[in-house]
């Protein structure tokens, strides 16, 4: 890409459905839409859980196999590790004036940015499009993802 080259069109995958999954795609999505760029945001997998009604407000800190935590996996499996992790880190971003991330998909998608599913996925875990947040513009296979995503940059996060 030529120095002086913008991006116009970014698609971002979303794989992971804890907090540190979910929101470097949706706060780099928010940022591209503010800059202007036009933004597909591709949920696969438990990044699924983000567009879910009855689990996008229960997102929680991965503190098991997190080593950038700097806690042992064994302390991080003791009950009640994964919810203290959650809250210290949903206090830290009210702080700085991050939404939670029902209202963070909102956010995006009212700036224009457009949210699809993975259908694989929805398939495999038996979900339907009625279990999915207003914002979901769609149910893809990956083939119409590369398509909608083509002539742009793809981050996978």
């Amino acid at each position: 890409m030529a120095e002086n080259e913008k991006i116009k069109k970014l698609s971002i995958v979303i794989s992971k459905g804890s907090l540190e999954g979910v929101y470097p795609g949706l706060i780099m999505a928010n940022g591209a839409r503010m800059a202007g760029i036009e933004v597909n945001v591709f949920f696969t997998f438990f990044g699924l859980d983000a567009i879910t009604k009855k689990k996008m407000n229960n997102i929680k800190v991965a503190t098991v196999g997190n080593p950038a935590l700097g806690i042992p996996t064994l302390i991080g499996a003791l009950p009640g590790m994964s919810t203290i992790a959650t809250n210290m880190m949903k206090k830290q971003m009210e702080e700085l004036d991050i939404p939670p991330v029902p209202e963070f998909i909102e956010m995006i998608s009212d700036a224009g940015g457009k949210l699809y599913a993975c259908l694989a996925t929805v398939e495999m875990f038996k979900l339907k499009k009625e279990d999915f947040c207003d914002q979901l513009e769609d149910i893809l296979t990956v083939g119409d993802f590369y398509n909608l995503s083509a002539g742009g940059q793809i981050i996978f996060t």
